[in-house]
């Protein structure tokens, strides 16, 4: 699969995420890091995080929360970029639990954007490991 350029590529795990584009030419794949995204700590503010619904459910540990919540406020970004026309196309790779709680929240104009998911964890991963994967 050829990766359009300018593709926004998000390698995400349940604390962090690294945003990539390609910014490769005529199908050549070439990522260009934007930024990364950190997990909020709610235990300060004693769980009054978002959780993964908007709710924190009560037998739910600061990590999870953190984890679910930041799995949350990570789809909700994707779907606000979508619906404000930011990004044309979209590959998503995140470890299979965060994964699992990102997807449902996806709006259908992220889904559609959606050229690919990996349910694997790379957030530590180099750039030449991350591009081979996306090249597989």
């Amino acid at each position: 699969m050829q990766i359009p350029e300018g593709t926004l590529i998000v390698v995400a795990d349940g604390g962090s995420a690294r945003v990539f584009t390609n910014v490769g030419e005529r199908g050549k794949l070439q990522l260009k890091q934007h930024g990364e995204l950190q997990v909020e700590d709610f235990s300060a503010q004693g769980l009054l995080g978002q959780g993964p619904s908007g709710s924190v459910p009560k037998d739910m540990s600061t990590s999870q929360l953190n984890e679910a919540t930041f799995a949350r406020q990570l789809a909700q970004q994707l779907n606000d970029d979508a619906l404000k026309q930011r990004y044309k196309h979209l590959i998503l790779i995140a470890d299979p639990k965060t994964l699992g709680h990102i997807r449902p929240q996806l709006h259908k104009e992220v889904q559609e954007r959606l050229l690919k998911e990996i349910a694997k964890d790379f957030t530590n991963s180099t750039l030449d490991d991350i591009q081979r994967a996306l090249a597989a």
